[in-house]
């Protein structure tokens, strides 16, 4: 088989590369398929040369400026290839660009620890310089090497479509949005805004190759120059200083509307597979552009309005329980978003406590496990198992069901919402359909965003700015869901090990083994799932075992780097143990963003 390596352009030098590729589609008379994909071809020509240059200046053992810049180099490189990469190629775009962590996974029983290569890896080596890992870095930079060979060797017979790439645009924009410029994929480095503005350019010289001005111009120049003036926006600014509320705003929101019209201007389908972004969302900010079903066991009943509301009627309803006294909204109170108020909720038949904090149902669908340790994979799960724990409601739905089918009432409810009835199959989708509409994405913020006439009050707006940028908040609570369900896919729901306290001294760790009770992989001791921070105000107190009381305790305890920032010895803290260094402003202002939602 014939390589893309044996391709004559790509041993051109980078200068000569860049005029080569800048005239390949202005007078030609390929498709704009085929001239997009020559254009991926040259960039990881292009990306391959800059990672040599940087596996040169590793080599040669140059100075830290030096490679650091060889680095920044190759990392642009990188993103002007991002979006065909992540959307055709995901697990050599993880390869590349993963977050720099080991990630635990659990395969027929058997713990799995799979460890992070690429260039979040060699960032953390390298800013600053550890001279001792020059090996280290070597090898994976050859790793790098690699993957781009073998991205090289598929992308030339890798099939595209053009609604594909509309559809590979607007996620990068997404990521741009929810990863990039939070500082996700540079955390170290913080050279996220720079990266960025690569990443749009990519997007405009692609978005050229489509013959939009000839069904409207208007929109193919107004596309062209907003995509001009976020680039100017991102142009020069200070990462921590960055005003990405306004950008959001103002340029990317904008830019997603437009290449949703320019697509179905074309008259490119939208793609058609199940996502919990949906594919029709004009921004991730409306109010419709998460399905709370996609999480749902395939082949289960969908919701309807009936069935949420005989949901309703069943969550506060004690026949779940074994006592008959207690029910779901027991702990899941509706005026506290949900939740008890309560450090952790008292045990049904003794005076002890259960040993975690009660957590906000709202947008749980949208989320790939449930419990803290995340040791359930659906909500039908999650709720079999609370029903049926002789510490939480002790009860049985087979006896639920059986009460309940001498109820005429609950007989005539469920006839009508379903076709067979009154059974434990649709008890417990009932329940769940109510679950899962528990759905809360417009708040202040969400609507400001979409360009509505609400506001945000100056202190609002800067919180949110921290929350993405100098706090790093967005990088464990991803934007607009604010949980850990990592975009732009949203298929996968992160824990996080944090370090906390037993108790507000704060000297010692918290004695819940989280995730690894369930897993049993050590890098899943003291791991969490990241909650969302929507309706935050109301579900005091705070953490897996409710020790913050107040959200500026917990803004503290996230300034001050988590337990290891605390002295707390925790070698497998995922959360970064540098300190924030917020300022009081600063921590007020994102209490009071936090606070909107």
């Amino acid at each position: 088989m014939v390589t893309l390596k044996h391709c004559s352009f790509f041993f051109l030098p980078i200068g000569l590369l860049i005029l080569v590729t800048s005239f390949i589609h202005p007078f030609s008379s390929e498709s704009p398929r085929q001239l997009i994909k020559a254009n991926y071809l040259a960039d990881l020509a292009r990306l391959d040369s800059s990672v040599t240059l940087l596996q040169n200046a590793i080599q040669k053992q140059q100075s830290a400026p030096l490679i650091q810049a060889a680095f920044r180099r190759s990392r642009l490189a990188y993103k002007r290839v991002e979006f065909l990469t992540e959307f055709y190629f995901s697990g050599s775009a993880k390869a590349l660009n993963g977050p720099a962590l080991p990630e635990g996974e659990v395969d027929d029983g058997v713990g799995i620890v799979l460890e992070p290569t690429g260039f979040q890896v060699i960032e953390e080596m390298i800013f600053p310089l550890d001279v001792s890992q020059r090996t280290a870095r070597l090898n994976y930079v050859r790793g790098i090497k690699s993957t781009i060979s073998q991205l090289q060797r598929v992308a030339g017979y890798n099939e595209m479509t053009d609604g594909q790439v509309f559809d590979a645009m607007r996620l990068e924009l997404f990521r741009l949005i929810t990863l990039s410029i939070t500082g996700f994929d540079s955390p170290v480095a913080l050279h996220s805004l720079p990266e960025a503005i690569a990443a749009l350019e990519s997007l405009d010289r692609t978005i050229q190759v489509y013959p939009i001005a000839a069904k409207d111009a208007a929109l193919a120049q107004n596309l062209h120059q907003s995509l001009a003036r976020a680039i100017q926006a991102l142009r020069g600014k200070r990462f921590n200083q960055f005003d990405r509320l306004t950008f959001i705003r103002q340029h990317a929101y904008p830019i997603s509307r437009m290449l949703l019209d320019a697509q179905q201007l074309l008259g490119y389908p939208l793609a058609t597979d199940k996502r919990m972004l949906r594919q029709s969302a004009r921004t991730l900010s409306d109010t419709n552009a998460f399905d709370p079903a996609f999480f749902q066991p395939y082949g289960l009943p969908q919701s309807t309005p009936g069935r949420i509301e005989l949901g309703k009627i069943l969550f506060f309803n004690p026949v779940l329980s074994e006592n008959g006294q207690r029910t779901c909204a027991s702990c899941h109170q509706p005026d506290r978003a949900f939740t008890d108020g309560e450090s952790s909720p008292m045990a049904l038949r003794s005076k002890k406590r259960i040993g975690r904090n009660t957590p906000t149902l709202f947008n749980v669908a949208f989320q790939s496990f449930q419990f803290m340790d995340s040791r359930s994979f659906s909500l039908e799960d999650q709720l079999i198992d609370v029903i049926h724990n002789s510490d939480e409601m002790g009860g049985s739905i087979a006896k639920a069901v059986e009460t309940l089918k001498r109820d005429s009432t609950y007989q005539r409810q469920f006839t009508n919402a379903y076709a067979d009835g009154l059974t434990e199959l649709n008890l417990k989708n009932a329940l769940t359909a109510y679950v899962r509409s528990l759905v809360s994405l417009n708040a202040r913020p969400d609507r400001y965003l979409r360009g509505e006439s609400v506001t945000l009050t100056a202190q609002e707006k800067a919180g949110f700015n921290v929350f993405m940028g100098k706090g790093k908040c967005a990088t464990c609570h991803f934007f607009p869901l604010f949980n850990g369900t990592i975009p732009p896919a949203y298929v996968k729901t992160e824990s996080e090990v944090l370090g906390t306290p037993a108790t507000l001294a704060e000297r010692q760790l918290d004695s819940d083994e989280g995730r690894y009770r369930t897993t049993k992989i050590n890098i899943h001791q003291k791991a969490f799932k990241t909650p969302t921070v929507r309706k935050v105000a109301l579900t005091a107190p705070y953490m897996h075992n409710g020790v913050y009381k107040n959200l500026d305790q917990v803004v503290e305890f996230y300034n001050k780097g988590g337990g290891v920032g605390l002295g707390i010895k925790l070698e497998n803290q995922t959360l970064p143990p540098d300190k924030l260094n917020l300022t009081p402003t600063e921590k007020q202002a994102l209490v009071a963003f936090m606070k909107a939602l």
